[in-house]
């Protein structure tokens, strides 16, 4: 026996304008993705102006605008070890119109405070990694510590007087800072500023002994002979710094810090913003541009897509906290 199912004309109608419309509004959602971005697009690096984190991000925001024609604009919002500019983006809607930049210090965020305004898993997404640069101690080109083994020497003989400057506690230079102290069994004094930038200034003014920093941070008074880098990160030489040490070749042993800048936004940014903007990111650095740019800032030029940005952010977590746990600074 077959049965039928009777309905009224009205819902038989209505069922029909649903099918009609439903490609209808699938294309639209799929051109509302492929518009974007029709409007600015707001890109928070939670830091000061000038560090290294400002000047990546600020130059692939002037490549994502001259790619896709529309602006991306870069703004400073500084504090709590860079917190406060994040929360302001997870807190943000998901449209790809709000994103936040940050560097290898957001690894470190849920070893060094106890309670965070955000869920770095929950709250925001990873796009993508660029601009991988070592990290590199700098003094004033006067500094009387010419050589690595100087400043050690003189940190083992009157330990806490010799000072380093970051951008607040828990942030990369910070822990870089840390990590040295320990390999080499030394103490030194940590003076924390609001930003990279400020404490580059204090080691020119004289105001501390030396900083560790990116080199896409401090290039540019490095070449105007200002800073002299008395050691960088990695597993070789930077051409173009061919005179100054590895941390290995200075007597320090498996200093590998790396230094990268990456871009997150809201969790749930349809897959579509975020593929297109990964793709975006991908072509900037493979242009001669930022190819030249990251060259000579001394550090690598590629992009990470999202899968290789997890990972790395996951690798830099364990670090970080192993890090943490040896000078007592884990949260947790």
């Amino acid at each position: 026996m077959t049965y039928r199912i009777r309905t009224s004309p009205a819902v038989r109608c209505a069922t029909l304008a649903l099918a009609a419309a439903l490609p209808l509004l699938a294309c639209g959602i799929a051109q509302a993705a492929d518009a974007w971005p029709s409007r600015p697009v707001r890109v928070v690096v939670p830091y000061g102006p000038g560090g290294a984190v400002d000047v990546a991000t600020r130059k692939m925001a002037q490549m994502l605008s001259t790619q896709t024609g529309q602006s991306f604009v870069v703004e400073n919002k500084p504090g709590a070890t860079g917190t406060i500019g994040v929360s302001q983006v997870a807190r943000a809607a998901p449209d790809g119109y709000t994103l936040v930049a940050n560097d290898t210090t957001y690894s470190l965020l849920p070893h060094i405070f106890k309670q965070l305004p955000f869920d770095p898993a929950k709250d925001l997404q990873p796009i993508s990694a660029f601009v991988f640069a070592p990290m590199a101690l700098a003094v004033s080109n006067d500094s009387p510590y010419r050589k690595l083994d100087d400043l050690i020497a003189q940190a083992r003989a009157k330990p806490d007087t010799i000072t380093y400057g970051s951008g607040g506690p828990g942030t990369t230079p910070h822990f870089a800072a840390e990590g040295l102290a320990l390999a080499t069994n030394v103490k030194f004094m940590h003076v924390p500023f609001k930003g990279a930038a400020e404490a580059t200034q204090a080691v020119l003014g004289k105001v501390i002994d030396f900083q560790f920093a990116s080199t896409t941070g401090v290039m540019g008074p490095v070449q105007g002979g200002q800073l002299r880098l008395l050691a960088v990160s990695g597993d070789k030489r930077l051409a173009v710094l061919p005179d100054v040490p590895t941390f290995a070749e200075a007597g320090v042993k498996d200093f590998g810090v790396v230094n990268w800048t990456g871009l997150w936004a809201p969790k749930g940014t349809p897959p579509e913003v975020t593929e297109r903007l990964q793709r975006e990111i991908a072509k900037a650095m493979a242009s001669e541009e930022m190819q030249s740019f990251a060259t000579k800032m001394g550090a690598e030029p590629r992009a990470a897509d999202a899968a290789e940005f997890g990972r790395i952010l996951a690798d830099s977590s364990v670090m970080w906290g192993n890090v943490a746990r040896s000078i007592g600074y884990d949260a947790k």
